[in-house]
């Protein structure tokens, strides 16, 4: 009976530490994971900015010049 109360303390324990780990794994994910979102909006934006005709329909775009 003891030897079965230490095996699930030791199992417990490690199960423990490993909840542990997958937390601050899952926690250092989240953060890159804001980083790369704020990153695509930033870029987004700049697309935006930079190519306005890229990002027109069809029939929003004035003709060109030499109509």
């Amino acid at each position: 009976m003891e030897d079965r109360l230490t095996e699930l303390e030791i199992r417990f324990t490690h199960q423990e530490r490993t909840i542990e780990e997958l937390n601050e794994i899952v926690c250092r994910q989240e953060l890159a994971l804001e980083s790369l979102e704020r990153e695509v909006r930033q870029i987004s934006e700049q697309v935006k900015m930079l190519l306005p005709a890229f990002l027109k329909e069809q029939d929003e775009e004035e003709p060109p010049p030499h109509y």
